[in-house]
């Protein structure tokens, strides 16, 4: 579990970030920038930073930030009810990413799996994305992405998100943050 100050350095953090790509936050919303440590407690290595602009019952609309070789672990995005499931766009807007998606392996991953929890990471079909350029992930398909050397930045574009849905396969997420400590 983060603490407040460490939330707030992580806030800032990638508030900076979103500037150098060129992505102009009013304070209010550095202010709210979500932290995503998935109760982990590995920051730096696995988590992510997450602007929501808007998040409707029809669409989203999100900023990602990863700090250098930070992973988002591999989850997916289930039907819920009556909905397939997310369909998300990412697109590189600073920085570098590495987006693993299920198909054929890569042999050499640019990615480092984190250490300790290689047995959660299952698929390997590597998508380089660098500023300008977007894949999208289908509907409950695994995914996960990691950033390269200095961060990354990415703006995600999808149908609705329900956070409290998606499935990890690493059954120690917790994608819904506890709340912080002093």
């Amino acid at each position: 579990m983060l603490t407040k100050g460490q939330l707030q350095i992580a806030q800032r953090q990638a508030a900076h970030m979103l500037a150098q790509a060129q992505i102009v936050l009013s304070l209010e919303e550095q202010a709210q920038i979500e932290i995503a440590d998935f109760g982990l407690g590995e920051l730096e290595l696995t988590g992510l930073e997450l602007v929501t602009y808007i998040n409707t019952d029809r669409y989203c609309a999100k900023e990602l930030v990863l700090f250098p070789h930070q992973t988002c672990p591999e989850h997916k995005h289930p039907p819920v009810g009556e909905d397939v499931g997310k369909m998300e766009t990412f697109r590189c807007r600073w920085g570098k990413v590495w987006l693993y998606v299920e198909g054929d392996a890569q042999k050499q991953l640019g990615a480092r799996i984190p250490a300790g929890s290689e047995a959660y990471y299952t698929v390997f079909h590597e998508i380089e994305l660098h500023p300008g350029e977007q894949y999208t992930i289908p509907p409950n398909t695994l995914h996960w992405f990691q950033a390269g050397d200095t961060g990354a930045v990415v703006s995600e574009f999808s149908s609705t998100s329900r956070d409290e849905f998606d499935i990890f396969t690493d059954p120690r997420i917790e994608r819904i943050p506890r709340r912080f400590e002093g």
